[in-house]
């Protein structure tokens, strides 16, 4: 056995020293690839994925539940936040029915099953009603999260305290409820009125007027309030209609710049100057039928011509019966006056267009408009990463708003120079953005396919230096065959006697050298 492993190390050293450098190297590379290529299989193949069990829980609450699955053996981790819990993926369904058996996660909202679980006499009149307004909140969040584009939301009643008096009576009650919607996702005002109804019927004494929604952007949903039937007169009514105006113009410049570049790359402001001045006046205009010749149609026409021809009038005399000293005042029909006389009338009643407008102005015409928005690049520390012409873009967009807003009467034809005044558009970071922590679930990472691919050309260059190296090898014994075949028998030694002995002897003392040590023994011991 130790006969073979030498014979074995020194083929092995043999074979290694006839390598030369290159054929060393690739045997090398070739060894540390393989290696490397199994240690990667073996971690991805042993690689835990973990997922998220819940998200968005209070620490109390991850607390309870990472300690029920340590208790259990369940490989876990926090995610960064610690609002957060990771377990393996084949496991979630499982974990999410036995711990929801159990009880988790206990979201430290009480609704109306609380009072069936938990009824008792030891409870107090305060604890009730404290109770009481915690599970008609959690009711009315559960049914607004059921509203079409509603991911969640939160509400918080405010109840008036009872009076003792009855000449006191009831205060009225209070409701502010935060939405957290889906991005992109426009209410429409029927979806809104059903919000308030939803909050006012739920809430005892609690009017639409004392409800607030809002998203979690910050944006008011108002309740479109169309039985009033305003026109603008008094002064709230003018600052609710200046802020529906600007905020509709904000949401539709918002909802476009937030689809090209993302909701969280714009911010728009938009303010605007209205005139509320509302005119009201009657017009009674009278027109020709026809226009071009301004002429009317004939629907009557009378014709009068009268002709008169006498003898030459007479030079000189005195009116009959007349009086010259009374400066001619006086006159008395003369017998000898004569001449010609031709008189023509002529009375055509023409029919116009009569025409009567009873106008009543816009109660509000806006006279002037200002667009602000600021536009977060890409990256945010480089302002150079927003492509070109995105600027050029958003100002062309906002000019067209601008043109097609402004009242023409108002303000006239405006030039490009005053249309841009009108707009400001800054590309700069947002610092103020509050960052979430994104948890990536079984989504496999950019880094994997890089290394599945540098893998995949070691291997490629592996097999290539190998078949390189083997065609070398080959063509290596091929040369020494080669060089054999053309060498010349050098060996002119004759076969004799004593030749054929001595080879005899080398033979045996190779094959079985323990009996070639006794016969050469015989032969001192005869000596």
């Amino acid at each position: 056995m130790k006969e073979r492993l030498m014979k074995i190390r020194s083929d092995l050293s043999g074979y290694w020293t006839s390598r030369t450098r290159a054929q060393k190297g690739t045997l090398i590379g070739t060894l540390a690839g393989v290696i490397v290529l199994a240690a990667l299989i073996t971690f991805f193949a042993t690689k835990t994925n973990f997922v998220p069990l819940y998200t968005d829980v209070s620490r109390s609450e991850i607390g309870k539940i990472k300690e029920t699955l340590d208790s259990q053996g369940v490989p876990n981790e926090v995610a960064p936040g610690g609002t957060s819990i990771l377990v393996p993926s084949e496991m979630v369904d499982d974990l999410l029915v036995q711990l929801a058996s159990e009880g988790y996660p206990e979201s430290g909202r009480i609704d109306y099953s609380f009072f069936s679980q938990n009824a008792g006499f030891g409870m107090t009149d305060n604890e009730f009603d404290v109770l009481k307004l915690a599970s008609m909140q959690t009711e009315l969040s559960n049914l607004i999260k059921g509203v079409q584009g509603v991911k969640d939301a939160k509400v918080m009643i405010t109840m008036p305290e009872q009076g003792v008096f009855l000449n006191q009576g009831n205060a009225e009650a209070s409701a502010s409820i935060v939405l957290n919607t889906e991005p992109g996702y426009q209410f429409s005002d029927t979806q809104i009125t059903a919000l308030y109804n939803l909050v006012s019927k739920s809430v005892p004494n609690l009017s639409t007027d004392n409800i607030v929604i809002t998203n979690q952007y910050f944006e008011y949903f108002d309740l479109n309030n169309s039985k009033s039937g305003s026109t603008g007169t008094s002064i709230a009514d003018q600052l609710q209609l200046k802020k529906t105006i600007e905020r509709d113009l904000q949401r539709q410049v918002q909802m476009m710049l937030g689809t090209l570049m993302g909701q969280e790359k714009v911010v728009v402001s938009v303010t605007t100057d209205i005139d509320f001045q509302q005119e009201q006046r009657e017009e009674n205009l009278v027109e020709p039928v026809d226009k071009e010749n301004m002429e009317g149609i004939a629907l009557s026409a009378q014709r009068i011509s009268e002709t008169f021809t006498g003898n030459p009038p007479v030079d000189g005399g005195t009116p009959e019966g007349g009086d010259p000293t009374d400066n001619f005042t006086n006159y008395a029909e003369g017998s000898t006056a004569s001449g010609d006389y031709e008189r023509i009338e002529e009375t055509i009643n023409n029919e116009v267009n009569r025409i009567r407008k009873n106008i009543v102005e816009s109660p509000y015409r806006i006279r002037d408009i200002g667009i602000q928005v600021m536009v977060e690049p890409p990256v945010p520390d480089d302002p150079e990463s927003l492509p070109a012409g995105v600027q050029e873009d958003v100002e062309q967009i906002l000019s067209t708003i601008v043109r097609t807003s402004i009242d023409k009467e108002s303000a006239g034809e405006l030039t490009e120079e005053q249309i841009g005044e009108k707009i400001a558009v800054s590309v700069q970071p947002f610092s103020g953005k509050s960052t979430a922590t994104v948890l990536t679930g079984s989504a496999i990472p950019w880094w994997v396919y890089v290394v599945g691919a540098v893998l995949l050309v070691v291997i490629v260059l592996l097999l290539f230096f190998m078949f390189r190296s083997r065609r070398s090898v080959i063509d290596e014994k091929v040369l020494e065959e080669e060089i054999m075949l053309n060498v010349e028998d050098i060996n002119t030694e004759k076969e004799t006697e004593s030749t054929l002995r001595r080879k005899q002897l080398e033979k045996m003392a190779k094959e079985k050298p323990e009996e070639f040590a006794k016969l050469l023994r015989t032969w001192i011991a005869e000596d």
